[in-house]
């Protein structure tokens, strides 16, 4: 396993993570979850990645409940949690349940402590943008976690350039702590935001990425080849429509098909072509992984390796697969 840092931090996370969204506390049993979490600790990862909304907080329960009972050392091992959403869901909240506020962000950090079962968070992600609080009064709340010893970094995910930029003025005002690292989605089918529009930013505040879903949601894996909708995958999970339809189209569909051809001739399965294409990104800090059997986590680990056969010439024949090179602006 290779290590990068995140962002311009000092912090060393794994090339290759482990993510419990749809997973922990939903589609795997409990013990499932632990050989997984144990599977990726013994190749090397060291970022497990949650949040307060998955499973409605019982993805963080499960995931606290593995590290206590591995016992690993504190400094070994990075975990997150974001806020935005609540753990209850938006539909199900009283007001100052979810959002950005000082009020949420505050009693949701002491939440997701008690359920991971930590006495600090590495990492903690601001969900998604909140357009009813002032930013100011968000980022004094990141950095006053920050002081108080909870949180080390702090980061969001789903935000645009300008938000990013944003926060790190206010923070720069302030002589305050500013974002480390965004979460954004990041595959050989979603390109735009970390490749053209957060390319300014890794140069002027340094930003780190732990990027989701590399496998575009499972079309990368080529269940959905010659149009398969097979049951009981994520994207035919209850609330999974808005992502079904932004990445279940035919134009995808036939580029996982000759991609699968091309792993194929490179010795490899598509998954592993998918992760390790994401890792040739330099600006990418870590990959996060979302496997619901072992053997998924197990194959999705030779990524790593693979990223030697992505030679200059494979890498344009994918671009030619793809067609999807993000434009970039001239000016």
């Amino acid at each position: 396993m290779e290590y990068r840092r995140l962002g311009k931090s000092g912090l060393q996370l794994s090339e290759l993570s482990l993510g419990s969204w749809l997973t922990f506390g939903k589609q795997i049993e409990n013990n499932t979850a632990e050989d997984l979490m144990k599977i990726a600790y013994d190749n090397g990862v060291n970022f497990f990645d949650n949040a307060e909304i998955y499973a409605r907080g019982e993805s963080e329960k499960v995931m606290g409940k593995v590290l206590k009972k591995m016992k690993w050392d504190r400094d070994s091992y990075t975990v997150s949690s974001k806020v935005f959403f609540g753990f209850r869901g938006t539909e199900n909240t009283k007001p100052n349940q979810n959002g950005l506020s000082r009020k949420h962000v505050f009693e949701a950090c002491n939440q997701a402590l008690e359920r991971l079962k930590v006495d600090y968070l590495d990492l903690y992600f601001c969900h998604r943008p909140d357009k009813n609080t002032p930013i100011e009064e968000t980022v004094w709340a990141m950095h006053n976690l920050i002081t108080q010893g909870k949180v080390l970094y702090w980061g969001t995910s789903e935000w645009s350039a300008q938000e990013i930029m944003e926060a790190h003025m206010v923070a720069k005002q302030h002589h305050l702590i500013g974002p480390t690292m965004e979460q954004p989605q990041y595959n050989m089918l979603t390109r735009q935001k970390v490749e053209v529009e957060f390319s300014q930013i890794y140069k002027t505040v340094g930003l780190g990425t732990t990027i989701w879903s590399p496998l575009a949601s499972g079309v990368l894996t080529g269940k959905y080849n010659q149009n398969k909708d097979p049951k009981g995958t994520r994207l035919n999970m209850e609330g999974m429509d808005w992502l079904k339809k932004s990445v279940l189209e035919k134009e995808n569909i036939k580029k996982a098909e000759k991609l699968t051809a091309l792993a194929k001739d490179l010795g490899i399965s598509l998954p592993v072509l998918a992760i390790a294409w994401c890792l040739k990104n330099n600006n990418v800090s870590t990959v996060i992984l979302g496997a619901s059997k072992t053997a998924q986590l197990k194959e999705n680990f030779k990524a790593s390796e693979a990223k030697t056969k992505l030679t200059d010439d494979v890498m344009e024949q994918i671009e030619k697969i793809l067609n999807n090179t993000p434009v970039k602006p001239t000016f």
